[in-house]
C-alpha cells in the first residue's frame, strides 16, 4: 500500500541539535535552499538556544551540517527569520539576549527563560548562507505603551519574532509581537508590530540600514476581547494594501488590513472566510498566511476553537494542520473551505510553525514538531482546487464505486457494500499504511422533519456491526461505525439542516489521520457555536465495519433520499464541494 504523503513522518528531516523551531526557507541566488531555524540541545527556552542555518541543493531531500549564525556559547539567540533582498544578500533577524540577563520578573515571581527579550539583531550572508557576518547589528525598537507597562518600564523590552519577512511595494516588512508581561501561558499580554525598511533592499553597509516601527502611535495590533495577540504574518494585495493574520486565545484568529503601508490598521476583528462571513476557528498556535507567484494565497491553521496551547484540555489541538486557499476580490481575501495538509499519527502531537517554498511550479511546506523539523511536497492539485473551489462543478468519478439515483434509491432498496479494508492504522508504527481504508458517502436528501431516530442508511449485521446513518435529537445526521469490539459516532453541526430543503451531504471517513468530517451543501462543518471541533477522530484500533456487507436505503426516513454515491477513498473537501455544485 502506498504511503500517505500527509503523514508528517514521511517528510525529509531538516537537521537540528534537538529542540528546533521556525524552519524558514529562502532560495539563495546559487539555487540552494537556505533554511534558518532556532535550535538547542535542550528544550525550548533552555540555555544554549541559538540561531543556525543549513543548505539544501536537492529541494530539501538532504541538508548540509548546521552552520552557526550565533554560537550556542553566546547569549541566547532565538526566533531567527530570513530576509533575502534583490542584491542576493540574506539577512538573519533574531532576538538576542545581548545583556546576558539570567532572569526577569514575571507575574508570579521570576523566570530564568530569557529568549523572548533583549534586542532585535541581525547578521548577513553574501555567500548564499555558507557563512555569516562576524558582527551583529542592532535594530532599535521604538518604545511604546506596552513596553512602558512592563515591569522594567521599557528599559528591558520583551518581544519575539515569528512573521517571516516579506517585500512589498519596495519595502521589507518583518512581523513580531511585543510582550507586556510574562505569566500564565508565558506571554501574558502581547500585541503586534512590524519593522519596515526601504534601504535594506539595496544598502550595502549594514550599519546604514534604517528601520521604522509600525503601526504609528502607541498601540499595536491587538485581540478582540483579550490581551494576547501575537505571531503576526503579512502578505500584500494587488492594490498595495497589506493583510495580516495573528493568533489569540479566543478560539479564533484575528486578521487586519492596512491601506497605508502599515501605518494604520483596521480594528481588531476575528478572521472570516469571506467579508462578513463565517468566523475561522483556531487555537493558540501558529496561523500563517503566504502568497505565491500566481497572486493566490494560502493560510495554515488548525481548524478548531480550542483556546490554549497544545496541552491540558486543548491537547491535540495542533493536530492536524489544515490549509485554506485565498483569492483576492475587491481589496479583500476570500478564503476557500479547508483541506487537510499534514497530520501526526500520534493525535496529541502535531506540526506547527510552517514555511512554504515555491520552485519550478512545485510547492513545498516545512514544519516543526519542536524536536524534529521536516520538509514535504504539497500536491499541486490540492492548492489549485482550493483556489478554484467556486468554479468546481463536475461529478468526481475517481474512486466512485456506487452511483445510484431514482428508483434505485427508493425507500427499502438494498445495495451491496464494496468491501472496506480494516480501518485500523497504527500510525507512527506503520507510517506507510497510508489512507487506503478510507471511504466516503455522498448523498442528497430532503427531510420532511428532523425527528430523531430516522435511518438513512443501515449496513448493520445481527451483532450490530457495520455502518449506519441516522438523525439525532439535535437535528443532525450522525454516522455510526462499529466493529466487533468498539464503535464511533460523529454528526453534522447542529443548525445546518432544515426540514423541507434538499441537502447535499458528504461523509468523509479518512483513515490516514483517522478523521470523520461532514461537508453539508458545500461547507465543511467546523462545530459552529456548539462545539470546538466540527470533525471527529476514531480509534486507531477500529477494524472491520463492513457489517452485513450491504446497505439498506432509507428504511425509516421521513423524506426522500434522491442520490447515493459511495467512494472507496476519502474525498477532499474540494471534491465534495464539486459534487454539491454539480447538482445545483
Amino acid at each position: 500500500m502506498t504511503h500517505d504523503p500527509r503523514n508528517i513522518d514521511t517528510g525529509y528531516e531538516i537537521p537540528s541539535e534537538n529542540y528546533c523551531d521556525q524552519p524558514y526557507i529562502v532560495i539563495a541566488d546559487d539555487g540552494a535552499w537556505l533554511c534558518v531555524l532556532t535550535t538547542g540541545k535542550g528544550l525550548e527556552g533552555d540555555r544554549g538556544q541559538h540561531a543556525v542555518s543549513s543548505r539544501s541543493t536537492d529541494q530539501g531531500q538532504s541538508w548540509s551540517p548546521l552552520i552557526d549564525i550565533e554560537s550556542a556559547d553566546e547569549p541566547e539567540s532565538s526566533w531567527v527569520m530570513p530576509l533575502k533582498v534583490p542584491t542576493g544578500r540574506v539577512y538573519a533577524i533574531y532576538n538576542h539576549n545581548t545583556d546576558k540577563l539570567e532572569e526577569v520578573v514575571t507575574d508570579s515571581g521570576k523566570t530564568s527563560r530569557v529568549d523572548t527579550l533583549g534586542y532585535f539583531q541581525f547578521k548577513y550572508s553574501d555567500d548564499n548562507g555558507q557563512s555569516w557576518s562576524k558582527e551583529r547589528y542592532e535594530i532599535p525598537l521604538r518604545v511604546t505603551q506596552i513596553d512602558r507597562d512592563n515591569p522594567y518600564g521599557g528599559k528591558i523590552q520583551f518581544f519575539w519574532g515569528v512573521g517571516k519577512p516579506m517585500i512589498h511595494n519596495g519595502k521589507a516588512y518583518v512581523g513580531f509581537a511585543k510582550v507586556g508581561r510574562f505569566g500564565h501561558g508565558f506571554m501574558a499580554t502581547s500585541e503586534g508590530y512590524f519593522l519596515c525598511s526601504e534601504n535594506v533592499l539595496y544598502e550595502t553597509d549594514p550599519a546604514k540600514v534604517e528601520w521604522e516601527l509600525l503601526p504609528e502611535g502607541e498601540i499595536g495590533l491587538k485581540g478582540v476581547n483579550d490581551v494576547v495577540a501575537d505571531e503576526h504574518n503579512l502578505v500584500g494585495l494587488s492594490d498595495g494594501s497589506l493583510y495580516c493574520t495573528y493568533r489569540t486565545i479566543e478560539g479564533h484568529p484575528c486578521h487586519a488590513y492596512s491601506r497605508d503601508g502599515g501605518k494604520s490598521w483596521t480594528d481588531p476583528a476575528y478572521m472570516t472566510y469571506t467579508p462578513g462571513g463565517r468566523m475561522v476557528k483556531h487555537p493558540r498556535a501558529a496561523n500563517f498566511v503566504r502568497q505565491f507567484s500566481n497572486g493566490k494565497y494560502i493560510y495554515w491553521f488548525h481548524n478548531n476553537g480550542m483556546k490554549w496551547y497544545n496541552q491540558g484540555p486543548a491537547r491535540g489541538s495542533r493536530n492536524v494542520a489544515w490549509l485554506m486557499g485565498g483569492v483576492e476580490k475587491d481589496g479583500y481575501i476570500h478564503w476557500s473551505q479547508p483541506e487537510i495538509l499534514l497530520y501526526e499519527p500520534n493525535e496529541f502531537l502535531g506540526p506547527s510553525y510552517p514555511d512554504f517554498v515555491e520552485e519550478d511550479g512545485r510547492y513545498f511546506v516545512s514544519a516543526t514538531q519542536k524536536t524534529v523539523a521536516r520538509i514535504h511536497e504539497i500536491d499541486k492539485s490540492l492548492l489549485e482546487d482550493m483556489w478554484n473551489q467556486a468554479e468546481l462543478k463536475s461529478l468526481v468519478e475517481d474512486g466512485l464505486v456506487v452511483n445510484l439515483s431514482g428508483d434505485a434509491v427508493k425507500a427499502g432498496s438494498v445495495v451491496n457494500l464494496p468491501e472496506i479494508p480494516s480501518l485500523s492504522n497504527d500510525g507512527r508504527e506503520n507510517p506507510g499504511q497510508g489512507a487506503g481504508a478510507s471511504f466516503s458517502i455522498d448523498f442528497r436528501v430532503r427531510f420532511d422533519n428532523l425527528d430523531a431516530g430516522q435511518v438513512l442508511l443501515d449496513g448493520r449485521d445481527e451483532a450490530g456491526r457495520g455502518i449506519t446513518l441516522t438523525t439525532t435529537e439535535r437535528g443532525t445526521v450522525e454516522i455510526s461505525l462499529r466493529d466487533q469490539r468498539m464503535g464511533v459516532t460523529w454528526d453534522t453541526d447542529p443548525g445546518v439542516l432544515q426540514a423541507g430543503k434538499e441537502h447535499h451531504i458528504a461523509v468523509i471517513v479518512d483513515s490516514g489521520p483517522r478523521i470523520i468530517s461532514f461537508v453539508v451543501d458545500g461547507v465543511l462543518c467546523d462545530g459552529g457555536e456548539v462545539r470546538p471541533y466540527g470533525w471527529g477522530r476514531f480509534n486507531r484500533y477500529l477494524q472491520d465495519v463492513n457489517g452485513a456487507g450491504k446497505l439498506t436505503i432509507a428504511p425509516s426516513l421521513n423524506g426522500e433520499l434522491s442520490v447515493l454515491r459511495l467512494y472507496n477513498r476519502y474525498l477532499r473537501t474540494s471534491e465534495a464541494i464539486s459534487n454539491y455544485q454539480s447538482g445545483q
